[in-house]
């Protein structure tokens, strides 16, 4: 049968039964429809996860000491010779090394702070890193390469992007402070002084006060501190008199993902430990909502196979009406081929209908969501653009989804209609 004369039946088969397709095209859209909103959601939601609640990078591997070395393992202190051991692991492309400050430091500022008048004293982290793990982020030209300015100057320091988000988001709104971005910050400055705390036990050594200067902001500084270079880290603990030899961790950067697991059990089999809590929060968060998410799609996917058994029960009713027309076609010299084609044409039709018009939906519902959840929700910390990702294979599978329903309905009842007996059915 010729595509414009199918094409033509159908049509027509479907204007004369518009009542039964458009509620067997209603349920295929509410299943198609519930499963692209539910999957959107859910990729939308894994992605604010990934990318900005727990940054990570695939081939980052954090080693740390043990929390117990007994020395058997030849594992214990991250020193110059365990890190030159730890590059030349096969897939070690480089190594980044870390330094805790040690001693415990304070900041105490008392001024006007971006326009407004702020006092306030609080205890500060800092850990020292290798220039190349978060050069890239240095946003002052004269501090571009993060190196130790030496006594009496700024140190170069460096926040989390996830610390500024936590500020301008729960401490700002709170304290009536101006909210901040990563620029407006670089250049900033305020004082810290080092082996002086307000709350724990000092190391003995001499205080010593810096000016800290922010010079960017980055995924990769400490979250509840400063990241400052590596070799200011160094000349600190040496002056308080704390441990500068050896590391508080390497970061070791993996020539290809592929190679991460072996080099995670290289590095135990060394006797160091994998600092991989980070990893494990995102992977932990992204299984909560990857459960929730199938678990609804399930649901969806439940409501698709209704659709089906409605297309399956609205085509067999249709087949025993139209048993005479089906008769006289064949007489005249239809196939049971042909039969089966219009019938199965017919429910496809109503399937891309629903598919599409589901999809459709799905689309302008999550439009709808992020317009109300902009207007009314709190501006609590990371809240996203957008709460849904739609690639265009979950596009596109939606409408696939709503063909595959309609067809696996229609299959029996298209094999029924093509079984028919032209002679015993105009007979009567």
């Amino acid at each position: 049968m010729r595509f414009d004369a199918l094409s033509r039946l159908v049509r027509l088969s479907l204007a004369r039964e518009r009542k039964g397709a458009f509620f067997s095209a209603f349920g295929v859209a509410m299943g198609v429809g519930a499963l692209v909103f539910f999957v959107g959601l859910g990729l939308g939601v894994g992605r604010v996860i990934r990318e900005r609640i727990f940054p990570t990078d695939s081939r980052l591997v954090d080693v740390v000491p043990p929390a117990v070395s007994l020395g058997l393992l030849g594992g214990g202190k991250l020193d110059a010779a365990a890190v030159e051991r730890l590059a030349a692991l096969p897939g070690v492309e480089t190594t980044y090394r870390k330094m805790n400050v040690r001693v415990p430091a304070v900041t105490r500022y008392d001024g006007v702070f971006f326009g407004s008048r702020l006092r306030m004293g609080m205890e500060v982290l800092a850990v020292g890193v290798d220039p190349g793990l978060v050069q890239k982020d240095v946003g002052l030209p004269e501090a571009k390469d993060f190196k130790d300015p030496g006594e009496g100057k700024a140190i170069p320091a460096l926040i989390s992007t996830r610390l500024l988000e936590l500020y301008n988001k729960t401490f700002a709104p709170a304290r009536k402070l101006p909210q901040l971005s990563a620029e407006m910050l670089i250049g900033f400055g305020f004082p810290v002084e080092f082996n002086r705390s307000y709350v724990a036990a000092t190391s003995g050594g001499p205080t010593t006060t810096q000016q800290a200067q922010v010079v960017g902001a980055s995924d990769r500084a400490m979250l509840a501190g400063i990241t400052i270079p590596l070799d200011t880290a160094v000349r600190i603990n040496r002056a308080s008199g704390a441990d500068a030899d050896s590391y508080s961790g390497v970061t070791l950067v993996a020539a290809d993902p592929s190679r991460v697991p072996e080099l995670v059990e290289a590095v135990k089999g060394m006797g160091f430990e994998i600092d991989d809590q980070e990893r494990r929060l995102a992977e932990n968060a992204g299984a909560a909502v990857a459960l929730t998410t199938s678990a609804l799609a399930l649901l969806s996917i439940l409501i698709c196979v209704l659709a089906a058994v409605n297309i399956a029960h609205a085509m067999s009713s249709s087949v025993r009406a139209r048993a005479k027309e089906i008769g006289v076609m064949q007489a005249v010299g239809a196939s049971r081929a042909d039969v089966r084609a219009i019938v199965l044409a017919e429910a496809g039709v109503v399937g891309v209908l629903g598919g599409a018009a589901g999809t459709a939906a799905a689309l302008v519902l999550a439009f709808l969501v992020d317009r109300l959840a902009k207007g009314y929700l709190p501006n609590f910390p990371f809240k996203p653009e957008s709460f849904f990702s739609f690639p265009v294979t979950v596009v596109l599978g939606g409408v696939l989804l709503g063909l595959v329903a309609a067809l696996a309905g229609a299959y029996f009842p298209s094999r029924r209609a093509a079984a028919t007996d032209p002679a015993r059915t105009l007979a009567g």
